[in-house]
């Protein structure tokens, strides 16, 4: 490789990368289209980022939320406590069990 080379980085890389540099403190995450992540992902890569970041979340390898015009990327060890969708479909099913 020559020294005005640089080595291109994978999917995952850009898209870790992406969220440690472009979140605004006190958030953790980036939302994929006013971050400006989904444009840059298809300048680096020529390839949809939906994709990506689906598989990429399939391999427990990112988190993803979505959230109004778009997705909230998020680092596994990173994801804000809250209600996940899970804790909220548990609630919906469980039996009231008051006398």
């Amino acid at each position: 490789m020559d020294e005005g080379e640089q080595k291109k980085l994978t999917e995952y890389e850009f898209v870790v990368r992406a969220i440690r540099k472009l979140r605004k403190p006190p958030y953790k995450g980036i939302h994929t289209v006013y971050s400006g992540f989904n444009r840059a992902f298809k300048e680096y890569f020529d390839k949809n980022p939906v994709e990506a970041t689906i598989r990429l979340a399939g391999e427990g390898k990112i988190v993803t939320r979505p959230v109004k015009g778009g997705v909230m990327l998020y680092l596994p060890e990173e994801v804000p406590a809250g209600k996940a969708s899970e804790d909220v479909l548990q609630k919906i099913l469980e039996d009231d069990l008051q006398p």
